[in-house]
This record gives C-alpha cells, sequence and structure tokens, in this order.
C-alpha cells in the first residue's frame, strides 16, 4: 500500500490507532481499501455535488472487497447538518439491513464526515467507518482525529461523539475539481497549523501561497501531509481534547460565532476560521502575547488566500454581545466564561479566557 501513497500518517491510539493515506488516483485502488471488510456490507454515503463525480468509482473500488455495496446522497451544504438528515442516513442503514460487521464510508466534504462518522457512532452503538475525503478542509483538518458530530442552531458541533475512522484515504485528485472558493476555505485550516505549532511550515505557506491556490500538486501534497502530522501529533497526546487538543481549534471560537449568526451555510466553515483566526490574533495582540506585526503578518497571509479578514455585523444594536452570547456556547466556554485560543508567541498556543472589555473591543476593532 505504501507505494500508492505520497504520504502515510500514522495516528497513535493504541488499539484505535489508523493510517492516513495521501496519494493520487486513491479512490480507483483495491489496495487502498484492503483489510477494512469483514463480511459485512458497505455504505458509501455523499452528497449531490460529490455523487457524479466519484461515487462510481469508489463504488467499483469496494466491490473488490464488500459482496454488497450501496450509496446514500444527502443534500449538500452545511445548513443541512442536522437531526433531519441524520435520521435519512438511519433510515437507509435499517431499511437495508446493515449490521455490525457494516462499514460506512464519508465520501465528501466535512459535513458529509461529520455526519457520517456521528451516524456510525451511533448505529447499533457502534460500526466501522472510513473517511474519504474529497475536500482540502477535510483532508486536513475534520477528517482527521474522530471527531463526529451534527449543528444545532445555538451552536456548531454541539451534538457529537468522538469516533475515530478505520482509515483516512485523502486522494489529491479530488482536490482538482474544488472551485477556488472551497480551496481558499480548506487553506483556512492549513494556515492555522502555523502559528499554533509549527512556525517554519507558516513560512512556507506565505512563500507558497499562489501555487497553494492555484492546486499545484506538490505543493498541496506537502500541505495536505504536514498538517496531517500536526494534528496526529495533537491527537495522539489528547485524543478527546481534555488539554492540547483545544489548539486545534484556533479562530474557531469566533469563526463558530460567525456560522451560527449568520445562519449555517451563508458563510463556509474554512471563511469563518479565516476571519476568525485574525479576530484571535487582534485578542493574543491584546493580551500582550504577541507584537502588531505579528498580527498584521497574519492577516495578510490569510487574505492571501482569498480568505476574509473582517468579521460581519451579526447585531446592528449590540454587535460585541450577540457575539459573545453565541461564543457562551462554544465548547471549550466553562461555567460560562469563554475561553480563547490565543497564540502564545510564533509557533506556540494556549488556550485562555480574557476579560469582556477587551473582547469586546477586539470584536468591534475586527467587524465591518
Amino acid at each position: 500500500m505504501n507505494e500508492l501513497a505520497l504520504h502515510t500518517v500514522n495516528i497513535p491510539l493504541a488499539d484505535r490507532s489508523y493510517s492516513i493515506l495521501i496519494g493520487t488516483d486513491l479512490l480507483s485502488s483495491a489496495q487502498a481499501f484492503e483489510q477494512l471488510s469483514h463480511g459485512g456490507s458497505a455504505l458509501i454515503v455523499t452528497n449531490t455535488t460529490v455523487s457524479p463525480l466519484y461515487a462510481d468509482t469508489l463504488s467499483t473500488t469496494l466491490r473488490s472487497h464488500f459482496a454488497n455495496v450501496r450509496v446514500l446522497v444527502l443534500p449538500d451544504g452545511e445548513h443541512t447538518k442536522h437531526w433531519q438528515t441524520l435520521n435519512t442516513l438511519f433510515d437507509a442503514l435499517l431499511s437495508h439491513n446493515f449490521d455490525r460487521k457494516s462499514v460506512l464510508f464519508a465520501l465528501g466534504g466535512g459535513v458529509v464526515g461529520d455526519m457520517t462518522g456521528f451516524a456510525a457512532a451511533c448505529y447499533m452503538r457502534g460500526i466501522s467507518f472510513v473517511q474519504v475525503p474529497t475536500t482540502l478542509l477535510a483532508q486536513v483538518d475534520s477528517s482527521v482525529g474522530g471527531k463526529t458530530g451534527i449543528n444545532h442552531p445555538m451552536g456548531k458541533n454541539m451534538i457529537g461523539a468522538f469516533h475515530q475512522p478505520l482509515r483516512v484515504v485523502c486522494d489529491l485528485g479530488t482536490l482538482k475539481t474544488l472551485p477556488p472558493k472551497e480551496v481558499s476555505a480548506g487553506l483556512a485550516e492549513v494556515i492555522k497549523y502555523g502559528p499554533i505549532a509549527d512556525s517554519d511550515f507558516l513560512d512556507w505557506i506565505e512563500g507558497h501561497m499562489p501555487a497553494l491556490r492555484l492546486c499545484d500538486s506538490d505543493a498541496l501534497a506537502y500541505a495536505v501531509r504536514r498538517s496531517c502530522e500536526i494534528k496526529a501529533w495533537v491527537v495522539g497526546k489528547d485524543e478527546r481534547e481534555s488539554g492540547l487538543r483545544a489548539i486545534l481549534n484556533f479562530g474557531h471560537t469566533f469563526g463558530h460565532a460567525i456560522e451560527a449568526g449568520l445562519g449555517y451555510g451563508s458563510w463556509l466553515h474554512g471563511e469563518a476560521v479565516g476571519c476568525g483566526m485574525v479576530m484571535a490574533a487582534h485578542l493574543s495582540c491584546a493580551l500582550g502575547l504577541v507584537d502588531q506585526a505579528y498580527v498584521q503578518r497574519l492577516t495578510r497571509v490569510i487574505s492571501s488566500a482569498g480568505l476574509p479578514v473582517m468579521g460581519p455585523v451579526l447585531d446592528v444594536h449590540d454587535n460585541a454581545g450577540r457575539y459573545m452570547q453565541l461564543m457562551r456556547h462554544d465548547k471549550k466556554a466553562s461555567d460560562g466564561e469563554i475561553r480563547f485560543v490565543v497564540i502564545d508567541g510564533p509557533g506556540r498556543a494556549a488556550v485562555r479566557g480574557a476579560p469582556d472589555d477587551v473582547v469586546r473591543e477586539v470584536i468591534e476593532r475586527c467587524c465591518a
């Protein structure tokens, strides 16, 4: 299998350990999906955008390993990531008599991956699933680490479970069909790894941004690999986000407030995270952790990725108050106190609270 992959990244979680395969033409490689079947059926869960592009290829490949392969096509979009869509998935599993030996395959972006993983965690109290991410954002972030879930009107990803996949198969060829806006959204999750863990990687991203936005194969291969390596290291040390893993949410506290406040799907997740990182950098500066030059540099990198750097106004009467109300539903909040991932010097992150007046000032400065 290794000869098929540009790189293999291992997630070290004892008996739940698994590999991330990163390469090209993996969807059509039976070897990339070997040793996943235990005599059961396979259900490919995808969406209306991805299905016409890749569902037939993956179905043909999986028939080398599974006697029964079915495809479920869900509606596309963040606004569909809720109970009703999840129940459609359960309906399919039950109506076709899928059992504990069955394996789900999440073919799509973060929404498909999160919902498929959550369904796998719940169905018959837990069955296996495989992540087959087709967006840059999913390949570098959401497909790795076992976070699954759905949204609630009051908060993003507030209902879910930790459920690790059997494998993650990242076919870089799928990134060639992404619209530029989706590439930019994925780059937000690539960029975040620099400030929180690897300042050299941020230097590399800054120097290779034109190639990344043009989906240059070599640049994308390195970006995906390095992002997965960093996330694998963090998840291996803190699977259930009791400490270190929270740093992966850099920009997400502000970003999730933007998504919930505007309505899921108004901004892409990566767009909200990119803007959220700018806001978190300003907060880090206000707390005396980084200087203004670092904030300006990070803002330039995020802008160069084609991402927004000014937050939207969520409430014309009390915009900061609305942001803070939404952020109190963030999973890192404790006893009503909002906890933020901040930059504690280049390449280092920390989770801490901040005075409300400082947070308000940052929001007012960063919103247009």
